[in-house]
């Protein structure tokens, strides 16, 4: 069977000094699969869309903000993450410079910044404890991984620098 993931972007927003971080709190859609959880921003690709115009596209929609300098960090390929068992396959990114000033909440929920070093205290999805530590890294190489999940769990982890 081929291997066909959803697309999608994931990014960091980081703050001047790079202390903080802005993460959406999925907290405004009862349905919502994230409910409750932290997350970056983004979302799925659009035909004909590349990852840079898709990830400046969800920074606007969702922060009403425009990316003046962001660095791909890495991949991660997700096979099963979907709410029904869906491939997704993300670029993520940090966003180090930005003009606009984002609102305290979109669609999704409360937009909050948070210091980089307690994110890991925040509700996230299991599998982001595994490669946040990769986004904000020091480490100047780009990260590729591998993070099946089953039953909203992941089940290993598996990544190579370039």
């Amino acid at each position: 069977m081929a291997y066909t993931p959803i697309l999608a972007t994931l990014g960091y927003v980081l703050s001047p000094d790079q202390s903080l971080v802005l993460m959406v709190h999925r907290n405004a859609r009862p349905g919502d699969q994230h409910l409750g959880k932290y997350n970056g921003l983004g979302g799925k690709l659009e035909p004909h869309e590349d990852i840079v115009a898709g990830m400046r596209r969800e920074l606007r929609e969702e922060a009403h903000i425009e990316a003046m300098a962001m660095h791909l960090r890495g991949s991660v390929s997700w096979p099963g993450f979907g709410k029904h068992g869906e491939d997704w396959f993300g670029f993520i990114f940090t966003i180090t410079s930005f003009s606009g000033v984002p609102p305290m909440s979109n669609h999704e929920g409360t937009l909050e910044w948070v210091s980089v070093d307690r994110i890991h205290e925040l509700p996230l999805w299991p599998g982001d404890r595994y490669f946040l530590p990769l986004v904000f890294s020091p480490e100047p190489r780009q990260f590729h991984g591998v993070m099946p999940y089953q039953n909203g769990e992941p089940i290993s982890w598996t990544y190579n620098y370039v």
